[in-house]
């Protein structure tokens, strides 16, 4: 009886997120999130808007889940990442035919929600660990690793839409005390006057301490802003300070690193130099370091999940923490960029150094939420052939014209 209640259990499920996944998520701006938490917070409000949206855009990374190859599902991390979505899913749509006026039915679902949040910790890590077993037990391919690239893109994307929900929600009703001591003038995760300088300067003595516990030294910080908008004035625009925050550490444990170990035990290293422009429609955040660079063709590579040039970290805790090694750094980070519509992109030197530029939108208006959907187009990304290459792929080896045939 409990195998047959079981099966009928996971049927009556999975008709639920084809239902679902039939809807597209709906995008919200800066603006609206910022509207909502300082003029409209009402609880209700909240929980009738999230109560729709959070089980589509679990659908919809769902059903995209599945489209990746068997092997890589039957592994013990992706099955464990699936089971918190497939909880995570269930237990938001036991509210879907619940009065919202009732104090209760607000506040046991506000109680779901941190549940929710807090079981979804670990899912990048999780994740990446189901990757390794993969790879390590069936190897890897072009197409499945173009795929499982794809895949983790938008994967990790969802997870950073559904968090911000989730973190909204949690900020605003979740606690006795309405305003963040830490953080009076934020709206949930969201700083309506974010001053971007002191969220790099508190991302580079971060960094900065780390460095200085593996290299016992690290380089200096030469930080300048321009404010195009309003001159002599220090930069500030409506942003999730903690997204800016991941953005820049991540920019300068690279930056550090690479210049770390290009000067070896030298005296005085080169300061890494960071340009804070904001514009009409840009707020920009330049990167610079003399740390060598990196050849052009393996700019890319930077990007793709599981490549570090480190070797990957011991998990076991009894060593300083390295600035590098996971491999998940940069792409996460781009992911947070893009998110509201910016980038994050890598020009190097070789030889020389790297600039690593942030692009954020400076208008709240036009920082709309970037989210996948699940629809044919999707489906046929991973079911295609993927064929040879329409431009021919240059030979190392120099051809030898005597052999040559003419026609």
């Amino acid at each position: 009886m409990r195998i047959l209640r079981f099966l009928r259990s996971s049927l009556a499920v999975g008709k639920d997120i084809d239902y679902y996944s039939k809807f597209s998520p709906s995008p919200l701006s800066m603006k609206q999130f910022l509207d909502f938490g300082s003029e409209n917070a009402c609880e209700r409000t909240s929980f009738a808007f999230l109560r729709q949206e959070l089980p589509v855009r679990l659908a919809n990374i769902m059903k995209e889940i599945n489209l990746l190859p068997d092997n890589l599902l039957r592994t013990p991390s992706v099955r464990l990442v699936q089971s918190w979505y497939m909880q995570s899913f269930q237990e938001i749509l036991e509210f879907k035919d619940k009065n919202a006026d009732d104090e209760k039915v607000t506040y046991d679902f506000t109680d779901a929600v941190i549940k929710i949040r807090n079981r979804h910790n670990d899912v990048i890590p999780t994740m990446a660990q189901g990757v390794v077993e993969y790879k390590e037990t069936y190897g890897t391919d072009p197409v499945v690793s173009q795929n499982v690239q794809y895949f983790l893109d938008r994967f990790y994307m969802s997870r950073i839409s559904i968090r911000m929900l989730l973190n909204q929600h949690t900020l605003l009703f979740g606690g006795k005390v309405k305003v963040n001591p830490a953080h009076p003038k934020q709206i949930g995760s969201i700083d309506p006057h974010c001053r971007v300088t002191e969220v790099i300067r508190d991302a580079y003595e971060n960094a900065r301490g780390l460095c200085d516990r593996y290299y016992m030294n690290s380089p200096e910080l030469v930080l300048e802003e321009f404010n195009v908008k309003e001159k002599d004035n220090p930069i500030g625009v409506v942003y999730v300070p903690s997204h800016l925050y991941h953005m820049v550490f991540e920019l300068f444990k690279n930056a550090m690193r690479a210049t770390m170990e290009l000067y070896g035990d030298a005296m005085e290293y080169p300061a890494i130099h960071t340009q804070v422009a904001l514009g009409t429609e840009d707020l920009t955040v330049k990167v610079s370091d003399r740390g060598g660079g990196v050849p052009l063709r393996k700019i890319d590579r930077l990007f793709t999940y599981t490549y570090s040039t480190a070797p990957r970290p011991s998990i076991d805790g009894s060593r300083a923490a390295p600035l590098a090694g996971y491999g998940y750094g940069l792409p996460i980070s781009r992911l947070y960029a893009r998110y509201f519509q910016g980038d994050l992109k890598l020009y190097s030197l070789e030889g020389y150094g790297t600039d690593a530029v942030i692009y954020i939108r400076a208008l709240s208006t036009e920082s709309i939420e970037r989210l996948p959907v699940y629809n044919k187009s999707v489906w046929k990304h991973y079911k295609t052939f993927h064929e040879a290459d329409d431009w021919c792929v240059p030979s190392k080896e120099p051809k030898d014209m005597t052999t040559f045939r003419s026609f």
